[in-house]
């Protein structure tokens, strides 16, 4: 990590939304780079002097490695005829942080999961895509 990264003390002294904020962003970041979220995180601490949590980073390599799983989760609890695809960017990171810590975070209940996506999706996006956001991870809140 680069010289601006804070210790590890420092940048995990957050709250927890924020540090799931911080993972979404690097999900977004994601979808439009093949580079890793440590290589991520290194570039918002040096381009924005924003130091991303652990948690963060961890979340992001999480949605990473299993983003074949993920994906077939969301794809599965779609409408009939829609596709991962017509999915905006936006929502697609967030549903895929919100199901990465549904299916691989036992130390996050499930409902804290849902309700930080939905708010996040508040402050992110429309409130068509909120409602839709809420309504897949529902769905694979009751296949769980």
């Amino acid at each position: 990590m680069s010289d601006n990264i804070m210790s590890s003390e420092n940048r995990n002294d957050i709250s927890r939304y924020k540090m799931r904020e911080q993972a979404f962003i690097l999900c977004f970041e994601m979808l439009f780079s093949d580079a890793d979220p440590d290589e991520l995180a290194d570039n918002a601490g040096d381009a924005r002097d924003e130091f991303l949590s652990d948690y963060a980073v961890a979340c992001a390599k999480g949605v990473k490695e299993h983003q074949e799983e993920i994906d077939a989760m969301i794809s599965d609890k779609l409408k009939s005829g829609w596709k991962i695809t017509r999915i905006s960017k936006v929502s697609l990171a967030l549903l895929r942080l919100a199901v990465y810590e549904m299916l691989y975070r036992d130390d996050i209940p499930v409902s804290v999961s849902i309700n930080e996506a939905v708010e996040l999706s508040k402050k992110y996006t429309v409130e068509e895509d909120t409602s839709f956001i809420n309504g897949v991870l529902g769905s694979v809140a009751k296949a769980l």
